[in-house]
């Protein structure tokens, strides 16, 4: 392929400011290039089309932005590849998401779709390692380094003799499946999970987010079936399963949940282990449930403080039962900051306080780690609480060294219009970037027009 020549210094050149935005990986320009008029089709420096530029940076972003606006990841390069091929050979979920495009299942061939599938798997069960010594010649060992794939998974990026892959192929190789229509049994895909057992992974959570689309009979057995499995990373899958599944019933509205929930509280009576045991409790919380208090009283002194940070959640169904405003009150002591964290965030609803949830605001408002107390202001300043034990609380704050809690402390006296609303927000002082549009920035001129003299 012949290069076509562009003025990448000419503005006025779309096409050549796409070739430069490409090259810079610069995703955001790439798309005000594409919005321009800009051709997502347009050839590198190198002739091949940019899409390809993208892939071999694995930059997954600017594939991504090309292939929405209609680049073709399917067309044939001179060395017999497309641009989808040659992202599935580098071993990044995110980047093959990124190229794969619309309607892949309709729109690619039998055979083609068999070439993609097939050369995953020959990575996946060949092993990055193995296939670099064997493309390269090269004896290894190679270097890895923990990258990130896209904003919500790591992967191990892997590189010997002059190349480099992401070691991501059993969680394309799942991708490709799930797009596909192919539905491999599921104790295949747990079994390509289980060796990177970290929600962050980008194998595992390809994995779980696959299994969390198996719905029929036979497939929740097998799932069902790992609560009990003798192995802790097991049940620790199934309950981000369970989790991807409750997600994606919230995001498209299906309600279909409630045998998950029963399943769920009859699992937290008899999980023994606590890591395990908190990914079960944080599902399950995310639902009303009957017996969430019972259950949430039970884990209260759990050794384990990952168990003992999601009981406030067990506990926050109004109205709270006097055992349960105990606890919360015990949980509050806490020695571990993030379980007390935990209580001022789940005290913030409803915004109602019933006396004993001030008390215990209150309370962790004079708690010595500056998080904490930051999440106390801002579960009483957004409360509906207007008695003067609150008012005078956030008052105090406005002496603070930091800034944060100086600044929800002039939020909560503007809501509640008290006349000390625009020197805590002096006191407050310059804002950096990122605050043009903050509620509690904002409150303070709502305040202003509201108490602003009549004539």
């Amino acid at each position: 392929m012949t290069a076509p020549q562009h003025d990448l210094s000419n503005p006025n050149d779309v096409h050549g400011r796409l070739v430069a935005a490409v090259t810079a990986k610069d995703s955001h320009t790439v798309r005000a290039c594409l919005q321009d008029g800009a051709d997502p089709n347009t050839s590198g420096p190198d002739g091949l089309p940019l899409l390809c530029t993208a892939v071999g940076g694995f930059d997954h972003e600017t594939a991504g932005a090309l292939t929405d606006s209609g680049a073709d990841s399917d067309v044939v390069l001179p060395d017999g590849t497309t641009p989808l091929l040659r992202a599935v050979d580098l071993g990044s979920p995110a980047l093959v998401g990124a190229t794969l495009g619309k309607d892949p299942r309709l729109r690619i061939a039998e055979t083609e779709r068999k070439r993609l599938l097939d050369l995953a798997r020959h990575w996946y069960e060949t092993g990055e390692t193995e296939e670099l010594r064997r493309r390269t010649g090269a004896p290894g060992p190679p270097s890895r380094r923990l990258v990130h794939d896209d904003e919500h998974t790591d992967i191990e990026e892997v590189s010997l003799g002059g190349l480099t892959v992401r070691a991501g192929h059993s969680g394309v190789l799942t991708d490709l499946e799930r797009a596909f229509g192919v539905l491999p049994p599921v104790a295949e895909l747990v079994a390509r999970a289980v060796p990177y057992p970290h929600e962050l992974h980008a194998n595992w959570s390809t994995v779980s987010y696959a299994l969390a689309f198996r719905k029929s009979p036979q497939a929740w057995s097998d799932l069902a079936a790992l609560r009990h499995h003798p192995s802790p990373v097991h049940r620790r899958l199934l309950a981000g399963v369970l989790s991807s599944r409750h997600s994606l019933a919230y995001h498209h509205d299906r309600p279909d949940t409630a045998q998950d929930v029963d399943f769920l509280a009859a699992w937290a009576l008899d999980e023994p282990d606590g890591e395990v045991l908190a990914g079960v409790l944080n599902v399950y919380t995310d639902h009303d449930h009957p017996d969430q208090e019972a259950i949430g009283l039970r884990y209260a002194d759990h050794p384990d403080p990952r168990v003992r940070r999601e009981v406030p959640y067990c506990l926050n169904q109004p109205p709270r039962s006097e055992p349960a405003v105990t606890t919360l009150l015990a949980l509050a002591r806490d020695p571990e900051s993030e379980v007390r964290y935990v209580v001022a965030q789940a005290l913030a609803h409803p915004r109602q306080l019933t006396p004993a949830a001030r008390e215990i605001l209150l309370t962790l408002l004079r708690d010595p780690d500056p998080d904490v107390r930051r999440r106390a202001a801002e579960s009483l300043s957004g409360s509906h609480d207007r008695t003067a034990a609150v008012t005078e609380a956030l008052a105090a704050l406005s002496d603070e060294e930091d800034q944060s809690l100086r600044l929800e402390a002039a939020y909560g006296l503007a809501v509640r219009d008290d006349p000390r609303t625009d020197a805590a927000y002096e006191q407050v002082g310059p804002l950096g970037p990122g605050y043009e549009h903050d509620h509690r920035v904002s409150a303070h001129w709502h305040y202003m027009v509201r108490n602003r003299p009549r004539c």
